[in-house]
């Protein structure tokens, strides 16, 4: 703790020693660990003088988003119709234009309600997602706006259309509203009074935008599991004048983050050299030259590495274990500057460590091991990771 405070009392934080520090684990106390992502995640400039004009300016852009993404359209869709000439002549919901209003407008909720239905489910088994957040967007919440925020537009689609699910491999499922709702309990379907929004419809707004601004990527299933460690991360901060900013901070700290890993969310990129199945294969090349008899076990079976690592390298780990395991397990991704090519030594260390196990299991056992992982103690995990990258 105490050579974090040096670390970071530092006028100009020197990246090497902050990022040997983190390696090991970061303190949450004193808001440390929060502050040191934005600074791994290249948000916060290492020169410390800069921060407050750089934080106001990135604050005001991300508010600019809100208005031009958010509020100008709900404004557009509440005067939208409203004059005969409007719908007639301009534009109206059957217009087939790609620029249409309208077109874009359905589009959008597409990917809102794709979003809106993985949300809901983050985290589950933690109230957190569900409680009510400190500081509300009051851009959003004004009781004076009259147009149609998020929420509305999820309510009133959901009632009106049915609800589409867009999977990474481009699979449409269409199931009717009912059918759909019926999937959740029903106290997830609840919302929070007006002026109150929870966590999650927080994190709903992080991603819509996104989506908005990354056209070629848009939202793709699973982006809700990267981005909701670093929102807890940033929305649990104890500094509250960092915490009532979590919002805008949790935006470009994904952006930056999936700017290095977006690729993986590319289907047509899969089988390039920066795709995923080229880091699947880098799992096994690794296993090969760590543990030949292993390696050769797995391949005699046919278990292939898609059948596991893409979820694993896809969403930084962030559904093989409970959330404090992975933000330990981010705290060292996160150090190391060469992040995604230490997950990969994470994965090869959490087969090696189970090999007495898949040495003596049949298919079957096998895959049943390494889709629900039985190690839950990160440490050794990471410890023997760190142990592989040292003798290679």
């Amino acid at each position: 703790m105490k050579l974090f405070k040096v670390a970071l009392a530092e006028e100009k934080i020197n990246l090497k020693t902050l990022r040997e520090l983190c390696f090991n684990g970061i303190p949450f106390e004193g808001g440390i660990r929060a502050l040191c992502w934005k600074i791994l995640l290249n948000y916060l400039p290492v020169d410390q003088t800069q921060w407050e004009s750089f934080l106001k300016k990135q604050r005001e852009v991300y508010s600019q988003f809100l208005k031009e993404m958010i509020i100008q359209p709900g404004i557009a869709k509440a005067n939208l119709g409203l004059s005969r000439e409007d719908v007639t002549m301009e534009d109206h919901p059957l217009n087939p234009n790609p620029d249409s209003r309208w077109n874009t407008y359905f589009k959008d909720n597409e990917i809102l309600l794709q979003i809106d239905k993985d949300v809901r489910r983050l985290y589950p088994d933690m109230a957190f997602f569900q409680r009510p957040t400190e500081y509300p967007c009051q851009l959003i919440l004004d009781p004076q706006n009259d147009y149609e925020t998020l929420r509305r537009r999820v309510e009133q689609t959901t009632l009106k259309s049915q609800t589409v699910n867009c999977n990474r491999s481009g699979v449409t499922n269409v199931s009717s509203p009912g059918k759909a709702l019926n999937l959740y309990p029903s106290n997830e379907y609840e919302v929070l009074p007006n002026g109150s929004e929870a966590h999650w419809e927080v994190v709903e707004r992080i991603l819509f935008i996104y989506a908005k601004l990354n056209p070629g990527i848009a939202y793709v299933q699973g982006m809700n599991e990267i981005v909701g460690p670093i929102y807890y991360t940033f929305a649990t901060d104890p500094n509250s004048e960092w915490k009532e900013h979590a919002e805008a901070d949790t935006f470009f700290c994904f952006t930056n983050l999936m700017s290095e890993n977006r690729d993986n969310f590319i289907k047509s990129l899969d089988d390039s050299q920066c795709g995923i199945t080229y880091k699947m294969e880098s799992v096994y090349s690794m296993l090969k030259d760590k543990d030949m008899e292993l390696y050769l076990k797995l391949e005699e079976q046919n278990i292939k590495p898609q059948y596991f690592t893409f979820r694993w390298l896809t969403l930084l780990l962030s559904q093989e274990f409970l959330l404090p395991d992975v933000i330990r397990i981010w705290d060292t991704l996160f150090s190391d500057q060469d992040r995604f090519h230490f997950l990969i030594l994470v994965c090869c260390a959490m087969l090696i460590l189970i090999r007495d196990n898949l040495l003596a299991g049949d298919f079957t056992v096998n895959m049943r091991l390494l889709q629900d992982y039985p190690i839950s103690d990160v440490h050794t995990i990471l410890t023997k990771a760190k142990e592989l990258q040292d003798t290679s």
